[in-house]
């Protein structure tokens, strides 16, 4: 182990009694193995079955239900290599149903809304909230996991804190100690937690930081609360000052009820199996287009920029690797479907080459505008076509919202699809599609 060395001739400071001001209190609303629970959800007879979920292409695993991960299913481990051990230990196996995930996502944050205005959705399974001022905090975070359970069917997990920092350890803490029943609230004085908490599970360190952190004898949560700031800025960084600070109760991270405004929209995907003809090609860039311009709509944003990428397999050793990409720059930032079609078919053939087998297409957005900011051209078009344009690039949506993906859709995009992702193991969408509702017959 190496020694701490000075600081401006002075040792480090270390601190032992806590600091931390009960004043703010932020909990971190949690859904348990959220993947995982979404599918037992409409399987109830899947309780208490080792479960995982694939990754797209069903590549490799990316969430596990407990009893896999009880098994040492390890995350990421590419579902051809453990395909057999899988089936003899009676693994459940579900491709990525997104659909579904994300409907049963905002229904979670449909129901955290009525608890507090004041929310962050951090990830599709995490919030935060900021619970200030209420009285009761154990009460009231059994109340919300209660009605969460009872509204959606799903398990969540409560940590409350007085930073963000210290709200994700009590999480850990509700979900992996039993008889706190899925709430924890962080006591005044944390120490004695802690000091039983690993420096590298802390939020924001990680594996590298923490063997650096490591090195310098900070090996809990508690070593790292107590090390002077200046030092570990001048160490590490600001960020993790921060958590030096965030762990002593001194909030740095605040709610975001706002989500920053996004600085580009992706639509990537591998295909199936590999693409050689050109219109199989174009018909799946043209589809990814679509997608991008959907959500850039729904967000109320245009775009400037439109880039296609193209690429081989890096591991397909009968050619050799390509990859490539072209960018189109709008003469006015746009949100206009069929311009950005037409768009990614110029930048295709720029960087399309015959002969070669195709593994994965993307179509990137960028120079992001919100529309009613956005800079108009010498050139622009009358605002009478504008208006028509907008307006029927939102029934395109309205429709397709209502009725179900590709109710509406451009034609050039093909209906045959052969390229699209293997999901040979995809649950039905439950909540997104009428064709797909659960029935139930007395």
């Amino acid at each position: 182990m190496l020694s701490i060395p000075l600081l401006n001739g002075q040792p480090p400071q270390k601190h032992t009694k806590s600091i931390i001001s009960p004043t703010r209190s932020i909990a971190l609303v949690d859904v348990n193995n959220f993947y995982a629970s979404c599918e037992r959800l409409f399987s109830p007879q899947l309780e208490g079955l080792p479960l995982v979920v694939l990754s797209n292409n069903d590549g490799c695993i990316i969430a596990r239900s407990q009893e896999a991960k009880d098994l040492g299913i390890p995350m990421g481990a590419a579902f051809h290599m453990i395909k057999d051990m899988l089936k003899r230990q009676d693994v459940q196996v579900y491709s990525s149903n997104y659909a579904l995930y994300g409907d049963m996502s905002a229904r979670v944050v449909s129901v955290l809304k009525s608890f507090t205005p004041y929310l962050e959705v951090y990830s599709i399974d995490e919030s935060f909230l900021d619970l200030t001022g209420f009285s009761d905090l154990h009460a009231y975070s059994h109340n919300i996991r209660e009605t969460i359970l009872r509204w959606t069917g799903l398990p969540v997990s409560v940590g409350v804190g007085w930073t963000k920092t210290l709200a994700k350890i009590a999480n850990r803490m509700a979900k992996k100690e039993p008889n706190f029943k899925g709430v924890f609230v962080m006591p005044n004085d944390p120490e004695d937690i802690l000091k039983r908490f690993n420096v590298k599970d802390v939020w924001g360190v990680g594996e590298k930081i923490a063997m650096r952190l490591k090195e310098l004898e900070i090996n809990t949560a508690l070593d790292l609360k107590q090390a002077n700031p200046r030092f570990i800025r001048e160490k590490f960084s600001v960020a993790v000052e921060r958590i030096v600070l965030e762990l002593r109760g001194t909030q740095c991270l605040s709610i975001e009820t706002k989500p920053p405004p996004q600085k580009g929209i992706i639509v990537s995907r591998s295909f199936r199996k590999r693409i050689t003809n050109y219109n199989h090609l174009k018909d799946a860039v043209t589809t990814y287009t679509n997608r991008a311009a959907e959500k850039l709509r729904r967000q109320g944003l245009v775009a400037n920029k439109l880039t296609v990428s193209l690429r081989t397999s890096p591991f397909d050793m009968t050619q050799k690797h390509y990859a490539n990409a072209a960018n189109f720059i709008f003469s006015e930032a746009t949100m206009n479907t069929p311009e950005m079609i037409q768009a990614a078919g110029s930048c295709l053939k720029k960087i399309y080459k015959p002969g070669l087998a195709y593994q994965k297409a993307g179509v990137f957005l960028d120079a992001l505008e919100n529309t009613q900011m956005a800079q108009r051209s010498f050139f622009s078009a009358p605002r009478t076509k504008r208006i028509k344009t907008s307006t029927l690039m939102r029934t395109v949506d309205q429709i397709n919202a209502t009725w179900g993906r590709d109710t509406v859709h451009f034609a050039i995009t093909g209906r045959k699809q052969d390229w699209t992702m293997k999901q040979n193991h995809k649950s039905p969408c439950y909540t997104t599609r009428w064709q797909e509702l659960k029935q139930v017959r007395s």
